[in-house]
């Protein structure tokens, strides 16, 4: 029995990986799927962002939709709304996150209990969050109802508009929440692969709390920390639902402004539409591949992710 269970023992670790060929055949008809659906999508996008659109008359082929898109003061004022709430949201995200995975390092109960937690909020989709944010959050909502019985505002006309504003509040304040977990757990997979000894090096040579945050903990966590906050870039930047849940009518978010122009029952605003999703498109791509390069750094460092 000892002799069969070391043979096969052995032979699993002298088995020969799959073949190139091999690993093509089995992931050819998922690709397939892949290429198909969204690849299809994408080409079929940008020949109609390029004018291409029999059903209402233009078969043929220009840039003018957009410089269009580029040239109208609308698209600029979406681009900035779009980027302002992407970017707060990301660094306040980050923030807590840093600040949340150094307490949990800290944590003595079992890691599964940590871990679980912060994985729930993971598993919710965001318009459901959205939902949540409007009942907390509107001017009828719990918070201010609370507020209201407990004298801090006379009537619930008081509360201050925090859904549907001109700061994109509860739209960050949904992104927030959604995205502190992510970055977290990314956080955390960092600090605990490191381990105990780089901080006790630093206490050794007196280092204080916060010169051990900046000079170990941080160069340590910046490449993986860089690649969560790419990623959660990109994401809000592309999200629809919560900004047309949220958000106010005008100016409106890049991919709110795409899509109402998409479904204009003009067809000859169509192109203009899709002309924004590709540049929606663009940006989110050029975050995740600089988020892969981040990765690739992170794992040369001995990070593992």
């Amino acid at each position: 029995m000892t002799t069969d269970r070391f043979q096969a023992t052995a032979n699993a670790r002298t088995r020969s990986a799959p073949g190139l060929l091999t690993l093509t055949g089995m992931l050819t008809p998922a690709l397939g799927v892949v290429v198909v659906l969204f690849g299809g999508g994408l080409v079929l996008g940008l020949l109609q962002s390029l004018g291409y659109l029999p059903a209402a008359g233009m078969d043929f082929y220009t840039l003018k939709h957009f410089r269009n898109v580029v040239l109208d003061p609308d698209f600029l004022r979406s681009l900035g709304l779009t980027l302002y709430v992407s970017i707060i949201s990301t660094v306040i995200a980050a923030a807590f996150s840093v600040m949340t995975a150094m307490v949990m390092t800290s944590y003595k109960q079992p890691r599964r209990i940590v871990d679980f937690i912060f994985q729930v909020p993971l598993t919710v989709p965001h318009l459901v969050i959205a939902v949540a944010i409007v009942f907390l959050l509107a001017p009828t909502g719990m918070i201010s109802r609370l507020a209201q019985a407990a004298g801090l505002i006379d009537n619930v006309s008081q509360f201050p508009l925090l859904i549907n504003d001109q700061w994109g509040v509860g739209i960050i304040v949904t992104y927030v929440w959604k995205e502190i977990p992510f970055i977290t757990l990314m956080i955390l997979a960092v600090l605990r692969n490191i381990g105990p000894e780089l901080l006790d090096v630093g206490r050794t040579l007196k280092a204080g709390r916060w010169q051990r945050f900046r000079y170990i903990i941080l160069p340590t966590i910046s490449p993986s920390l860089g690649a969560a906050c790419l990623i959660v870039f990109a994401f809000t930047f592309g999200a629809f639902e919560v900004p047309y849940l949220l958000g106010q009518t005008y100016p409106m978010t890049l991919p709110v402004w795409a899509y109402r122009n998409y479904s204009d029952i003009d067809l000859v605003a169509r192109p203009e539409g899709i002309a924004t999703g590709i540049i929606i498109a663009a940006v989110v791509t050029v975050s995740i591949v600089l988020a892969q390069v981040l990765t690739q750094v992170a794992k040369r460092r001995g990070v593992i992710i």
